[in-house]
């Protein structure tokens, strides 16, 4: 059920040394790790005000000096999470030739991706598939998957939820409309990621998910027990421990060009597990191609721009380049 990494990217690996000019000592996972800050949402629904205050500032401060943030009470229950991990993994047990041709899940063309067809190198390769599902896309699930679906279902509508919840928060500071969200992020517009990472014999050298930032306004992440998440911080990447009674929620692009800077997009990159496999399902609020993001604080550091021109703009970075360049192309 593998994809054919090694064939694939046969003149990748022939190139493959033990010593790279550009080692990267991070690269093997560790069972060290720094505990990214842990936020109880129940506070939220308290009546004490002051209460709900430091819960909310925890939640500013969080996006701001390290642009992820961990959540518990969060409102999706556990049982629903584990379901839905469980028909993510046997989505992704069926035959590799079945995946590629789409017709898995039923899903518009190229929803099942892995790799990364324009690498050039071995660090530019995710060892790593995944399905695309736009929330738009759902009731496309075929019946053989019907338990898949109505999980799918019941975890986006919630996700979409908390994250809606969490960007009001966010956003109560910076002068942007308190119906700015609802209005230009209906939950069709955003979409899911399953994500798995297969055993990598090659795992000192090839990352499960290449360093990037989230195109979203928020993401929110669900993963298991094996760990792998690393975030570029204070100059050098650090080891996330996995909490799999916590989600993740982390700050996108959009977001930090909407705060100026106030909240940052961190790029981020998942290690290639070396003999077990790696699962995970991310949710990215995302609005529609119109949207004008624009900073109500002034100055402001970035022209104002549309969610198609940012996408549009990826697309051609990476087709010239093979890397995202992202928000900073919008600074004036």
């Amino acid at each position: 059920m593998d994809p054919p990494f090694q064939e694939k990217y046969k003149s990748l690996f022939s190139e493959y040394t033990m010593v790279s000019k550009d080692k990267d000592d991070n690269l093997m996972n560790s069972n060290d790790g720094f505990e990214l800050p842990l936020i109880d949402l129940q506070r939220l629904t308290l009546e004490d005000p002051e209460i709900r205050e430091q819960c909310v500032e925890e939640i500013r401060q969080a996006a701001s000096e390290w642009g992820f943030f961990q959540v518990v009470n969060h409102g999706i229950p556990q049982e629903m999470l584990k379901s839905l991990q469980n028909e993510q993994r046997k989505a992704f047990q069926h035959p590799f030739s079945k995946k590629a041709e789409d017709n898995v899940l039923n899903l518009s063309a190229n929803s099942y991706r892995w790799g990364n067809p324009r690498a050039t190198c071995l660090r530019q390769l995710a060892w790593s598939e995944a399905f695309h599902v736009p929330l738009s896309d759902i009731s496309r699930i075929c019946d053989e998957h019907k338990s898949l679906r109505a999980s799918i279902e019941d975890f986006a509508a919630t996700a979409n939820t908390l994250a809606q919840g969490m960007a009001e928060i966010l956003a109560e500071n910076l002068g942007v409309s308190s119906t700015f969200f609802q209005e230009n992020c209906p939950e069709e517009t955003s979409y899911l990621r399953m994500n798995r990472y297969p055993p990598c014999p090659f795992s000192s050298e090839v990352f499960g998910l290449v360093p990037h930032t989230d195109s979203s306004f928020l993401t929110v992440v669900n993963q298991d027990q094996i760990g792998g998440l690393q975030l570029w911080k204070n100059g050098r990447w650090i080891n996330v421990k996995p909490n799999t009674e916590a989600l993740v929620i982390n700050i996108g692009d959009l977001f930090q060009a909407l705060s100026n800077d106030v909240y940052k997009s961190i790029k981020h990159r998942v290690l290639a597990p070396q003999q077990v496999e790696r699962l995970s399902l991310a949710f990215f609020y995302c609005p529609t191609y119109e949207t004008v993001i624009k900073s109500s604080v002034k100055p402001s550091m970035y022209r104002e721009f549309t969610f198609r021109e940012f996408m549009m703009q990826i697309q051609r970075d990476l087709k010239a380049t093979g890397d995202k360049v992202g928000v900073s192309r919008f600074l004036l």
